[in-house]
């Protein structure tokens, strides 16, 4: 397939010429629909429906709205109702119909009084009974001065989509000399504000950015997303008491930031709201495809995560190694925290109780063990010692540094779960309890990822599948190949892809669960393919290791 920017703008539709009657009452004049309109949260009688209206120079009320459903793209509503853009809500707007049909599609828009209409969007409700197959896009990681974000209008072209799945890193936070900035000035795509994001004011403007891109515009008008966050909606390496990237010096209190974070989310995303009563940080949920599957998504940031026990990539000294490893080893460090898990494990029961022969994990990051691989073993002393030379200044004492604590024995990536090994056991003990093998997915990474899961004890106990970024660089980017390197060394990855950008599609049957890495020619150019440059399936109702083709 080949497409560019322009099928976004195609794909999610133009409000231009759409005007419909409304419900009759007053509302300022000339407010516009500039993030689109997105869905989410699925059920089996409706979804969450959201939107921006922009108010107009000057006006700083609040902006009614009506909502509108249908049962075609052109056709009349069959379902409508008012809300509102409140301004206390950065002027965005959700609302939640019910009494729709399982497992049908739909479509919706919103109106303002004066016959403004935004553009359409689809949804699909969840379906109950028999159902023979789920498609599901699996996306993360979409920093937007990485690239151009074509993998959304890969997804918004395609023809059977239940749900996108978001596994975090909606937005980042750094400011336009951070992370990816080099590329970010050659594409003319430079964050906003320019500089890193602290405040409810910071994030909500960098959320607002995100929805004005024509790709994330046609994805969200495509199907409804299923979000979780992960660590950069806040700040880089965040865990329940602060972030690696949060300094209280000069960024001040962790939990106010933290707070603010969590509110542009929830105003800016088509996500229910925080439970009344329950955290504002606990957004694990479950959805369920009639008599097929259950996805169970899960939060490993903000809730109980403790702090890493080593940083990524850099700051690792060998007089350090030891401490490390003995915090990483602590009976008592976690990434769900005892409530969830408790959670997670009556969900998988539940769900393998009533005979579906899919349970589906939505997860953040990586869980498989992966040690770091060693280049130098590798490639040979000397042509590692060329590869150090060759790379930007920048990155080779951190590659070089990397390769020491590899060779002691350190984990690639303290952030994953390989950095809480006693949690992970603790899951996968929830997972033999349930009676549930479950399919993980996993984002964060950057890179497209089959693995099989064992526990200590050796016994295959779950098949993750791990998404690679939309547009977010990965080691590939400095070292072309890697992937295969660590598939070499690390005997639960079965495949490992660090240098492509794009999302997965996961299709269910009742015979088997087939992962497509669905990959774009480039996000630094305009014009791009896509292709399935890998395809991992497991059959259902027989445990084993995950088979290629």
């Amino acid at each position: 397939m080949t497409l560019n920017r322009r099928d976004a703008l195609r794909l999610m539709g133009s409000s231009a010429a759409l005007t419909l009657p409304t419900i009759g009452h007053a509302a300022p004049a000339n407010a516009r629909f500039l993030h689109g309109v997105a869905s989410g949260d699925p059920a089996a009688d409706g979804a969450v429906l959201w939107t921006r209206a922009t108010p107009a120079a000057g006006s700083t009320g609040d902006i009614p709205l009506d909502w509108h459903v249908a049962a075609s793209s052109a056709g009349t509503a069959i379902a409508t109702g008012r809300t509102t853009a409140r301004a206390a809500r950065d002027f965005t707007a959700k609302v939640e119909p019910t009494g729709l049909t399982p497992g049908t599609e739909y479509w919706f828009w919103f109106t303002t009084a004066d016959g403004t209409a935004s553009p359409r969007g689809r949804f699909r409700t969840l379906p109950r009974g028999s159902v023979a197959d789920v498609a599901l896009a699996v996306v993360s990681c979409q920093l937007y001065p990485g690239g151009y974000w074509h993998a959304y209008t890969a997804i918004a072209a395609e023809p059977r989509l239940d749900a996108v799945l978001h596994l975090g890193d909606y937005i980042y936070e750094y400011g336009a000399e951070g992370y990816g900035a080099e590329i970010g000035r050659k594409l003319n795509r430079l964050p906003e504000p320019a500089h890193e994001i602290v405040t409810l004011a910071d994030y909500r403007m960098r959320h607002a950015q995100t929805k004005r891109d024509p790709a994330m515009q046609a994805a969200h008008a495509r199907a409804a997303f299923i979000c979780v966050w992960d660590d950069h909606e806040s700040a880089n390496d965040s865990w329940v008491g602060g972030a690696e990237n949060h300094d209280p010096a000069t960024e001040g209190d962790w939990g106010a930031r933290k707070a603010a974070a969590m509110q542009a989310y929830f105003e800016w995303m088509p996500i229910r709201d925080p439970v009344p009563g329950q955290p504002w940080e606990a957004i694990n949920r479950s959805f369920d495809f009639g008599d097929l599957a259950t996805l169970v998504m899960v939060e490993t940031r903000l809730l109980a995560r403790a702090q890493q026990a080593a940083p990524k990539g850099a700051g690792i000294e060998p007089e350090d190694y030891a401490t490390m490893m003995a915090i990483r080893a602590r009976p008592d460090r976690e990434l769900l925290g005892p409530k969830q898990q408790a959670w997670v494990e009556a969900e998988l029961a539940r769900s393998v109780a009533a005979k579906r022969p899919w349970q589906l994990l939505g997860n953040q990051v990586v869980m498989a063990r992966v040690p770091g691989p060693d280049l130098a073993t590798e490639m040979g002393a000397e042509r590692y010692a060329a590869m150090l030379n060759g790379l930007p200044a920048a990155y080779a004492p951190r590659i070089a540094a990397a390769q020491r604590s590899y060779r002691a024995g350190l984990p690639m990536n303290f952030d994953s779960w390989d950095g809480y090994p006693a949690a992970r056991e603790r899951l996968y003990a929830a997972f033999r309890r349930a009676g549930s093998r479950p399919i993980v997915l996993s984002g964060d990474s950057h890179a497209g990822w089959a693995n099989d899961l064992h526990d200590d004890a050796g016994r295959l106990v779950a098949n993750e599948f791990g998404a690679t970024a939309i547009s977010s660089p990965s080691y590939g980017s400095l070292l072309p190949g890697l992937g295969k390197v660590i598939e070499k060394g690390a005997p639960e990855v079965r495949y490992c892809d660090q240098d492509r950008k794009g999302y997965l599609l996961l299709t269910l049957t009742r015979e088997q669960a087939e992962a497509q890495f669905r990959t774009v020619s480039s996000v630094t150019t305009p014009e791009f393919t896509t292709a399935t440059t890998a395809r991992w399936r497991v059959a259902a109702g027989k445990p084993g290791p995950l088979v290629q083709g």
